[in-house]
């Protein structure tokens, strides 16, 4: 059985992240980590390979700055890794995003099952994951916090998925794509050894034209960026006794009409 997961870097969540004079999108000084739901997916390929006397791959697209989420997969224990980077992908959307990693997993040819964060903080979206599924022409597997089993010799899997309503167990053949919630496991830290065995791996950069694919024309295009402007606020204390400050409070609530 072979496992695909994507992954990216992301900025750390307690990052400031502004816009620059320059119109581009910055945090300062911190750093990149892995894109935190990313996590749950690497430890679930892992798991499955494992299980399936397999092996696992994961796969970023985008600049050098994804190398450290790849280096990250690697030490965690992945198998293998690779980079897509190609000029065609800048200021895209998530249509090329998507034909760019079906294209990959189509590249490798034995993939079994694809897994996928529930979404990447950093533009706060998951339809990239529906989108893979689609260019694939495989099940989309949303918001499971359970793989309950796989039949790998008839190619089907039984999950249980977090819906707002309760939980769906449903069973789906393969090849698939799911997306995975953080109740799925409890992902594993490096270890020290492959921290090490990760630092001197070479990870293959695939382009468009090695993916032998070329992108759609963009149906959304990000025209600025712009800083939230600022927040202003007043700060009264209201003074007394627990009791005295309940009725104050009351009185100004009345007041400014929020009561």
């Amino acid at each position: 059985m072979h496992v695909v997961v994507f992954t990216r870097s992301t900025p750390d969540t307690a990052a400031r992240v502004e816009v620059d004079k320059n119109g581009s999108v910055t945090w300062g000084d911190a750093a990149a980590v892995v894109n935190p739901w990313d996590e749950y997916a690497l430890e679930e390929a892992i798991v499955q390979a494992k299980n399936a006397g397999g092996k696992a791959s994961v796969i970023a697209i985008g600049g050098e700055m994804h190398t450290e989420a790849l280096k990250h997969a690697l030490a965690m224990g992945l198998d293998e890794a690779i980079r897509i980077e190609d000029p065609a992908l800048d200021s895209t959307d998530s249509v090329a995003y998507a034909t760019a990693a079906a294209a990959a997993v189509q590249k490798l040819g034995d993939v079994d099952l694809v897994i996928l964060g529930k979404e990447s903080i950093d533009v706060a979206t998951d339809q990239h994951n529906y989108q893979i599924a689609r260019k694939l022409g495989w099940p989309m597997l949303s918001y499971v916090s359970k793989i309950l089993a796989v039949d790998y010799n008839a190619k089907t899997i039984q999950v249980e998925r977090l819906l707002e309503q309760g939980r769906e167990v449903l069973t789906s053949r393969l090849p698939a794509v799911m997306s995975v919630m953080k109740d799925i496991n409890e992902p594993r830290y490096p270890s020290f050894i492959g921290i090490r065995k990760a630092s001197k791996a070479t990870i293959p950069c695939w382009s468009l034209a090695d993916l032998g694919v070329s992108l759609p024309a963009a149906r959304t295009r990000t025209v600025r960026y712009m800083n939230l402007p600022a927040r202003e606020g007043q700060v009264e204390m209201i003074e007394g006794t627990p009791e005295e400050q309940a009725a104050k409070l009351v009185d100004r609530l009345l007041e400014e009409k929020v009561l």
